[in-house]
């Protein structure tokens, strides 16, 4: 049996070959510390941030892209190959094929691939998120043209050039979907002296968010606790102040672009001036991300079909052609 798992900073999602996508999850997990016991995993974990006792703590096992907390993550792999699984994994150990950051260390690696083996895989297979993104997203990957596929996940934003079924330029910065979110409550402590927590701060984000100023700004009622009063308070917030607050994160993404690109083959950048670029990752699904990045750079750019999936799927493509993938994206235990 082989599963392909994009293991997230914000969201994991499962790929099982011939059923598709077939888990959905936030990377967060609930443990009761009294008894040392997994109290939740995935959305109905994410429903207790903010709101738990001090016997129960929740954990994002992963911060950045990578493992944060190695046992947790073990916990959390172990629970989603037993959902999709349903039994069959105390017989027969799956395959594991695990997407993860472009720019990660060989250590980090390490801690993946063991992860996967003590959650009870048979083997871990590890693949590197552009070049997976760039398959779900249907780039011809093989081909000697040059295509610029840009991932903008929770915990890192990659970009990279891809030719040849290889990463010919690459450049991974840990700024991504987690610092816009904290951009946007800052913003608002500053300014309103409000405290949000960060579901708050993300559901702003997703309701409002937009990368260019709005000509008509939409609005948003925000709850909070007021810092100097310590009651709660409701303001409204309107599109363009959260352009506002995020611009300064969104900067330093596109500069990211810009590095990659200085650095790639001339003959490459032909090619990705006339093809443009794609942006996949849930950060591709903030309002207008696509058309500020073509400002600022000059090259054309889209926003894959289904962004938030674009890993997984590239994952299930390389699962049903293992020994075609094996030898070019692939690093295995």
């Amino acid at each position: 049996m082989k599963i392909g798992i994009d293991l997230g900073t914000k969201n994991s999602l499962v790929f099982l070959p011939k059923k598709g996508i077939v888990l959905e999850e936030p990377s967060v997990i609930a443990v009761s510390m009294a008894e040392n016991r997994i109290l939740a995993v995935g959305q109905d974990a994410k429903d207790m941030v903010g709101r738990t006792p001090d016997t129960i703590q929740v954990f994002r096992p992963l911060k950045d892209g990578v493992i944060a907390d190695h046992r947790i993550t073990q916990a959390m792999l172990r629970y989603f190959i037993n959902k999709v699984c349903s039994g069959f994994s105390r017989f027969f150990k799956p395959e594991l094929l695990i997407g993860v950051p472009a720019g990660i260390t060989s250590t980090e690696k390490r801690a993946v691939i063991e992860a996967g083996i003590l959650a009870g895989a048979k083997e871990v297979f590890v693949a590197k998120e552009p070049i997976l993104a760039a398959i779900g997203a249907g780039i011809p990957i093989n081909s000697c043209s040059g295509h610029l596929i840009m991932d903008i996940g929770g915990g890192t934003s990659e970009t990279a050039v891809i030719s040849l079924g290889g990463i010919v330029t690459v450049r991974s910065i840990r700024i991504a979907g987690d610092e816009l979110d904290l951009a946007i409550s800052e913003y608002i402590r500053d300014k309103y002296n409000l405290a949000i927590g960060e579901q708050t701060a993300e559901e702003i984000k997703i309701k409002i968010g937009t990368a260019l100023a709005d000509e008509e700004p939409k609005f948003l009622d925000v709850r909070g606790r007021d810092l100097f009063l310590g009651l709660p308070k409701t303001i409204k917030i309107s599109s363009n102040e959260i352009c506002l607050a995020i611009s300064e994160i969104l900067k330093e993404i596109i500069q990211c672009v810009k590095d990659v690109l200085r650095n790639t083959p001339a003959e490459l950048a032909a090619d990705i001036i006339d093809k443009g670029m794609i942006i996949s990752g849930g950060g591709a699904m903030l309002r207008n991300i696509a058309p500020l990045i073509s400002q600022s750079v000059g090259v054309p750019c889209f926003v894959a079909e289904e962004p938030l999936h674009c890993v997984a799927k590239g994952a299930g493509v390389v699962l049903n052609n293992l020994e075609v993938y094996k030898k070019s994206t692939m690093t295995k235990k």
